[in-house]
């Protein structure tokens, strides 16, 4: 499926114009290469984050680990986005309207904090609320999906659960 993100983003904050690519501290000009170092740094910054794990406060954490994933490869790793983004026609949360939905957020994850470790059941419906409003959020301009997976996963450790958000793979049957 091609990308059908768009961006609303006239001055350039986020690009480099000439390349096109998202503007990085190593100056890299091609897709390939800028992806395989986005890719191997923020592999090794997730295993900083699975042998010392943060705890999860609040939205603020969101934006923590989001630096510390992105660090490496972004000036711009942990601020909020200040551009405009959708997807196949539909926008994300409106940057204008953050900080309402930061204190949403933050009441959901004290209701998360609240419920008692064995009630898996009541704890796994508030992770999605959480997931899907961080979702629809979108606070930053790349990165999002897998800030929010390791911010559920440390949340869902936090309670004792094992949090796995990527999808089996579907066995693969020859037809004759």
């Amino acid at each position: 499926m091609p990308n059908s993100y768009k961006y609303i983003d006239p001055d350039y904050t986020y690009t480099d114009p000439k390349t096109g690519l998202l503007r990085n501290l190593q100056n890299i000009t091609a897709s390939d290469v800028l992806l395989f170092v986005e890719s191997s740094a923020v592999t090794k910054r997730l295993q900083e984050l699975y042998e010392s794990p943060i705890k999860i406060e609040g939205i603020d954490c969101l934006f923590i680990i989001h630096r510390h994933l992105f660090q490496d490869i972004y000036v711009w790793a942990g601020k909020k986005r200040m551009v405009e983004i959708s997807k196949d026609g539909k926008q994300f949360f409106p940057t204008s309207y953050f900080d309402n939905a930061f204190k949403y957020i933050d009441q959901l994850i004290a209701e998360f904090k609240k419920i008692p470790n064995d009630n898996k059941k009541l704890l796994a419906e508030k992770l999605a609320e959480i997931l899907d409003n961080v979702n629809y959020l979108h606070p930053f301009r790349e990165g999002n999906g897998r800030t929010q997976r390791e911010f559920l996963r440390l949340m869902a450790s936090e309670k004792d659960l094992t949090l796995n958000l990527n999808p089996p793979v579907k066995s693969m049957r020859r037809k004759f």
